[in-house]
């Protein structure tokens, strides 16, 4: 309610008017209890015209609010304390005063803070025991780990896989029984730097070496026994097969009897080995089979065509685009002009009608190398693989790439060639044109080159 007119106050020693009646006097709520009120304010020390409006919520219990209280009839009393009469704060702000906090025992919050340390302790504790099985055991100050002494006796062939570091070489001597332990091993090796030149391979050892003889043994050229083969680009399955006998010991037969369905050949091979026999130089152990020996060529490019980043997708077309420029081209920069010569080529508008007509895809029906060139017989022949005779690509690739000719395959150069001929097979110089007459010109000079190396065409 609004506060009462400032005549309606008595003054000191003055009593109430009379004629106010009962209603303007101050009464107390009958839901207020005296220990609602400050300490040192009794309801009797209230005067009897004190307006709500007129008190200060902090005089008061925080569960009473100025508007509980009503008139009361009482006396006025000028002894009143001034704090109880203080001038009352808005409602609105009263509302969101902050209560008065107890005071709590330094004691006690002490005891919480000791009782959360002991719950973050005991915590820890029960999970690194529900770990402790996983984390191998390291000690540390316990002296040096068991080592043989000498250089052993006996003979005991291990093998070193590719990429080994000196732990695993560790373990692979210590679980054939060459060391004494996998630790007097890798400690050795990470103290000598040579370790760092040992190749993987198959190595004669002895039986209870000391660590540091058998670092010794297996950075001895001579003490490792491996077979090393070098297969070059461009080669045809029934080569590679050759070759890989050769210097292995193994027959032909036993490399042609491998079924290709028993390795894990690229989809895009169609159960195929030809064109993904990775050509490169490999170090396979005198134990190794002709499966492994192929696998091990078929998983190499899988990696060398993830490096260049050929997708599954387009590995079909790709690789018998680049088996073709490999067959075709002599150097490394006319790659990928050849790669453009295909490609306006099979665009299907050009002189060619779409056709290759590439010698490389005849050479690889007759299965025959020697002489530059073909007849006219050989380009007549009606085969699958005769670009001479069939637009497009032929039906798979004609030899095993390599990385540069996959990536001119896959990035051909700009150009408007149409045509290509090496001019000279002695040195490998090609030319490239345009126009079928420029070719012809360049053709005739393959011919007289044929003509004074008559064995070779």
């Amino acid at each position: 309610m609004s506060r009462p007119p400032a005549d309606d106050w008595a003054g000191p020693g003055r009593d109430p008017d009379p004629a106010r009646g009962h209603d303007d006097q101050v009464e107390m709520h009958r839901d207020v209890h005296p220990d609602d009120l400050r300490h040192d304010v009794h309801p009797d020390d209230l005067r009897h015209d004190v307006h709500p409006d007129d008190l200060h919520p902090d005089d008061l219990h925080h569960d009473v609010h100025p508007d509980d209280l009503h008139h009361y009839p009482a006396e006025h009393d000028d002894s009143l304390a001034d704090d109880v009469l203080a001038e009352a704060v808005p409602e609105d702000e009263a509302m969101f005063r902050p209560r008065r906090r107890k005071k709590r025992s330094p004691v006690l919050r002490i005891g919480a803070i000791v009782a959360a340390l002991a719950i973050v302790i005991v915590g820890g504790w029960m999970g690194f025991n529900a770990v402790r099985g996983m984390i191998p055991d390291v000690e540390f100050g316990q002296g040096t780990p068991e080592d043989f002494e000498g250089a052993g006796s006996g003979e005991v062939t291990i093998e070193i896989p590719q990429g080994a570091g000196g732990g695993q070489i560790g373990v692979i001597l210590y679980e054939n029984g060459v060391v004494a332990s996998a630790e007097a091993f890798s400690n050795t090796a990470a103290a000598d730097q040579r370790s760092t030149s040992i190749q993987p391979g198959t190595y004669v050892m002895a039986e209870q070496m000391s660590a540091a003889a058998a670092l010794d043994r297996l950075v001895d050229p001579d003490a490792r026994q491996s077979t090393g083969v070098t297969v070059r680009e461009g080669l045809w399955t029934s080569e590679v097969f050759a070759i890989l006998a050769d210097a292995t010991g193994h027959e032909v037969a036993d490399y042609e009897a491998v079924d290709p369905a028993s390795l894990d050949l690229p989809e895009a091979a169609n159960g195929e080995l030809e064109g993904y026999l990775f050509p490169d130089t490999y170090e396979f152990s005198p134990t190794s089979t002709p499966e492994e020996q192929l696998q091990a060529m078929i998983d190499l490019g899988a990696r060398r065509y993830e490096d260049l980043g050929l997708a599954d997708a387009d590995m079909h077309d790709v690789i018998i685009k680049a088996s073709i420029i490999q067959g075709e081209g002599m150097f490394a920069e006319d790659l990928p002009k050849i790669a453009r010569v295909m490609e306006n080529r099979l665009a299907g508008d050009s002189e060619t009608n779409g056709r290759l007509q590439m010698d490389s895809t005849i050479h690889f029906i007759a299965q025959e190398r020697g002489r530059a060139g073909t007849t006219e017989a050989q380009r007549a022949v009606d085969d699958p693989y005769n670009t001479y005779v069939h637009q497009g690509l032929p039906p798979g690739p004609i030899n095993s790439p390599g990385a540069v000719a996959i990536d001119a395959a896959m990035h051909p150069a700009e150009g408007d060639w149409l045509y290509f001929v090496t001019v000279n097979p002695t040195t490998g110089e090609t030319v490239f044109s345009n126009t079928l007459d420029d070719h012809n010109v360049a053709v005739q000079e393959f011919e007289q080159w044929c003509a004074d190396n008559p064995d070779s065409c």
